[in-house]
C-alpha cells in the first residue's frame, strides 16, 4: 500500500511542471496535463439548446456523453471554420469531463517553475482570470491556464447538466 501510494505521487511531482501545449489564433496556451486526459480529432458534435455560445454541443466519446467547448468563442476571438489541424482536448476540471475545441496541439513541454512568471495584473480583460501565470521559453511565451478557474461556477453547472440531461435521454 505504501509503495502504491508512492508511485502516486512521483507520478504527480512528474506531471507538475509539463503542460500540454496548444494554439488558439497566434497564442499559444499551456494546460497541465494533469487535467487532459486524451486529445482526439474533430467528430460530429451535436447541438444542444440554450446553452452559452461556446458550448458547441456534445459528443459521445466511447459511450460518455462529453459537452464540447470552443475555446476560441470562450476567449471571444473571432470563429473560424474547424480544419484537419483542429482538435479537441478531453479534460476533467472540478469533476466534470469536457471537452476543449482548440486550433491544433503542438507538444507536450517541461517548464521548471523557476521560469513561470506570474500573469501581469491588468484588472481588465477576460483573459486574466484564466491565466495562472506565463511560462518563459528561449524564444517564446506560453500562457499557462488555470483549469480550476477556467469556468465559473455557472458554466459547469451548465456543461454538466447538458451532458447529463442528453445521456438520461440516450438510455
Amino acid at each position: 500500500m505504501e509503495d502504491l501510494m508512492k508511485s502516486e505521487e512521483e507520478f504527480e511531482d512528474m506531471q507538475q511542471d509539463r503542460f500540454l501545449t496548444f494554439a488558439i489564433d497566434s497564442e499559444v496556451f499551456g494546460l497541465s496535463i494533469s487535467y487532459v486526459s486524451e486529445i482526439i480529432g474533430m467528430q460530429k458534435i451535436n447541438d444542444i439548446p440554450e446553452v452559452p455560445s461556446f458550448v458547441k454541443g456534445i459528443i459521445n466519446l466511447r459511450g460518455k456523453i462529453i459537452s464540447v467547448i470552443d475555446m476560441r468563442l470562450k476567449f471571444k476571438k473571432q470563429s473560424v471554420d474547424y480544419d484537419d489541424r483542429t482538435c479537441i482536448i478531453i479534460v476533467d476540471i472540478n469533476g466534470i469531463t469536457a471537452g476543449l475545441i482548440v486550433d491544433n496541439v503542438s507538444e507536450v513541454i517541461n517548464i521548471p517553475k523557476s521560469d513561470v512568471s506570474p500573469s501581469p495584473d491588468f484588472r481588465t480583460g477576460f483573459q486574466n482570470r484564466y491565466i495562472n501565470g506565463i511560462g518563459k521559453l528561449k524564444d517564446s511565451v506560453v500562457l499557462i491556464l488555470d483549469c480550476d478557474r477556467l469556468f465559473r461556477e455557472d458554466e459547469l453547472n451548465v456543461l454538466s447538466a447538458s451532458a447529463e440531461q442528453i445521456a438520461v435521454k440516450t438510455k
